[in-house]
């Protein structure tokens, strides 16, 4: 379950990440009101994972869950580049998650 609760927590993290930018720095008061909420929700779903999950591989993997995650985002949403180093790079990183969770307990 701790992992279900990690997963979650890293795609709110996108959500607040991405919510962010859609506040127009905490101006608007809807967007701004769910980014307080998913960031509320990702850290709860994140340090209930820590009750089991190591912190070092939980912190990574709900990091590397929002790295990924807003940059696909950044480029469906914003246009952003989509070079095919940085998907490369993007690629690496979910590796690196991967990596984690085979050698966790």
């Amino acid at each position: 379950m701790a992992w279900i609760y990690l997963i979650t927590a890293g795609l709110f993290e996108c959500g607040w990440a991405i919510g962010l930018k859609y506040t127009e720095g905490f101006t608007r008061l809807m967007p701004s009101l769910l980014t307080i909420a998913a960031m509320a929700i990702s850290f709860v779903l994140l340090s209930a994972a820590m009750k089991t999950i190591p912190v070092g591989t939980a912190y990574a993997v709900w990091t590397g869950i929002g790295a990924v995650g807003v940059a696909i985002l950044g480029m469906i949403l914003f246009g952003e580049s989509t070079d095919t180093l940085r998907i490369l790079s993007l690629f690496l990183i979910v590796a690196g998650i991967i990596g984690l969770k085979l050698v966790s307990n």
